[in-house]
This record gives C-alpha cells, sequence and structure tokens, in this order.
C-alpha cells in the first residue's frame, strides 16, 4: 500500500466522518508523516508493520528532540486513530499504538476575566463605529460560551431572542442549544434593527456579506480589549473560558456546565473547578452524614 495515498485517505476520513477542524486535520498531517520520516530512518519500508516498541522508540526520540508531553500526546493520538482506521479496514491485524501512553502532560488552569473586567470589556459604547455590531459580539460569545467557529457560523435564523436561546454546530458536527442572557439578547436586538439582515445571512458578516473569519475576531477583540482598558491578552476563548469559570464558581454544577460548553468528556470541564476550598468544605460539613458537628453539653 502506498504509504502517502494512504495517510491522504485516513486525512479524509476524519474530515467527513468526523468533522474535524481543518487546524487538527493539518496537525494529524504532519504528525504522520513525521512517523512516516522516522520509520525511514530506522529501515522500517512500510510504517504499517511498526509495532508497539517502534512507537515507543518514536515518541522517546521526539521527546529528546524536545517535544512537549502535550505535542507528544498528540503524536500518539494520531498514530492510534490512524491504525485503528487501519485495522477496520483490513491492513493491520492490530493496533501498536493502544498500548502506548506519553507522558502526561500538565493541565494548566486556563488565564480567564474577572467579573469585573469581563462586565468592563462587553460594555461598549455602541455610538462608536461598528459599536452596535462589536457589542452584540461580545456579549454572545461572554453569555454562552461559545467557540468562535460556532459565532462566525452563526445566522440568524439558528438564533430564538425571543425565547433567548441559541443554537450552535460544534466539534464534531454535533448541534447543541444553548442560552443567551438579556443582555446579549439586548444587543443582538439592537444589531438587527441596525444591520435589517435576511433570516438567513450570517450575524455577524465580513466583507462581501461572508461570516466573518476567526481571525478578524481575534484581531478586534484585541482592539476592543485596548479601548475598554483590559490589559489581559483577550481573544475569543478567554470569553469561553471565563463564561465556564463564572458559571461553575456560581452553579457548582459540573455537568450542567459540560453541556452548555458542548464537551464530550467531562474531564475536559474538570480543569475550570477551581471552586474555593472553603464553599467545598462547607457544602461538606452542611450535607454529610458523618460531617456533623457534636453539640456541645
Amino acid at each position: 500500500m502506498n504509504t502517502t495515498n494512504d495517510i491522504a485517505a485516513f486525512i479524509d476520513h476524519l474530515r467527513v466522518e468526523r468533522a474535524m477542524s481543518a487546524h487538527t486535520l493539518d496537525a494529524y498531517r504532519r504528525d504522520l508523516a513525521e512517523f512516516v520520516h522516522w520509520c525511514a530512518e530506522q529501515g522500517i519500508d512500510d510504517p504499517t508493520r511498526a509495532d508497539a516498541n517502534h512507537i515507543r522508540a518514536w515518541v522517546a526520540a521526539e521527546h529528546r528532540r524536545g517535544l512537549s508531553p502535550k505535542s507528544l500526546q498528540r503524536h500518539l493520538s494520531a498514530c492510534r486513530s490512524w491504525f485503528r482506521w487501519l485495522l477496520k479496514n483490513g491492513v493491520v491485524a492490530a493496533n501498536p499504538a493502544d498500548g502506548v501512553r506519553g507522558p502526561k502532560a500538565p493541565r494548566n488552569l486556563p488565564q480567564v476575566l474577572d467579573v469585573d473586567e469581563a462586565v468592563q470589556l462587553v460594555e461598549l459604547d455602541t455610538d462608536a463605529q461598528l459599536g452596535t455590531r462589536d457589542r452584540a459580539l461580545l456579549e454572545l460569545l461572554y453569555s454562552s460560551g461559545l467557540r468562535v467557529s460556532e459565532l462566525c457560523g452563526l445566522h440568524w435564523n439558528m438564533l430564538d431572542l425571543g425565547n433567548g436561546l441559541v443554537t450552535v454546530t460544534g466539534k464534531g458536527n454535533k448541534q447543541r442549544t444553548v442560552p443567551v442572557g438579556s443582555h446579549a439578547c439586548r444587543a443582538l436586538e439592537a444589531w438587527r434593527e441596525e444591520s435589517h439582515p435576511r433570516t438567513d445571512a450570517p450575524v455577524f458578516p465580513g466583507r462581501g456579506g461572508t461570516p466573518i473569519t476567526t481571525r478578524a475576531v481575534q484581531i478586534r477583540l484585541r482592539q476592543l480589549a485596548q479601548r475598554q482598558g483590559v490589559y489581559k491578552r483577550v481573544h475569543p476563548h478567554l470569553l469561553r473560558h471565563s463564561f465556564a469559570s463564572h458559571m461553575l464558581e456560581s452553579s457548582g454544577d459540573l455537568r450542567a456546565v459540560q453541556e452548555l460548553l458542548g464537551h464530550a468528556d467531562i474531564s475536559t470541564t474538570q480543569i475550570y473547578t477551581h471552586l474555593d476550598f472553603q464553599h467545598l468544605a462547607k457544602v461538606y460539613d452542611g450535607a454529610h452524614p458523618r460531617a456533623k458537628r457534636k453539640s456541645s453539653g
């Protein structure tokens, strides 16, 4: 089998069947190309014949080259997925990457805006150029915790402002419906009145009426943060992080926040569980039957 064609077919499968983002597909393509190159250097003409020891040696070589644990985990994920696809198509008899574990990547807590900073950022002067649009964009990002790709792909017929709801298509082509707060609804109504869009038009159009690009949103957020006097590195995902953090701190409901964010795995949401320890201790003392304090006397 031609390995180059084989990998191209695998990447196409991920794009069509798994609806992976272009960014992830590019990363997987690079990772597998590096694996094939390493195999050639080791005299392995057919990478599909690599075994678990080969894959461990490859990961170790990449580690010595200075790759971070997070990058090594992605390398392994690409390799594991590729061999799983080869197994499904009868090319290999087993998946040699299944038993290989990479180094644990530290899970750093994402930076967030505090509540005052978030309010300071979103409360734009709507009289400024594009002020109404920018206010609606910021309010919606913070109100509903959308990914920037979900925001850019949003059309007016996906919004139900009367009931305060938005339906978006997230990772893996999965749809979810999330609430839109009252401030965001008002900002969106004002933007709709000003822009007079068709129902199937993008909520935030770019040049030529096509949806705004993620890059344009990133640049605009940096400009707006400076204008509003918020000096953290503001980007779309920071507002998603802030939404998740503030929701979790207020509610303590991890499952609900998982649903709102559209996380397939709750372990992804658990990064936001930096709840105040005293709050947790208070809940424990009030709820656990063996935590009750004995009354004196």
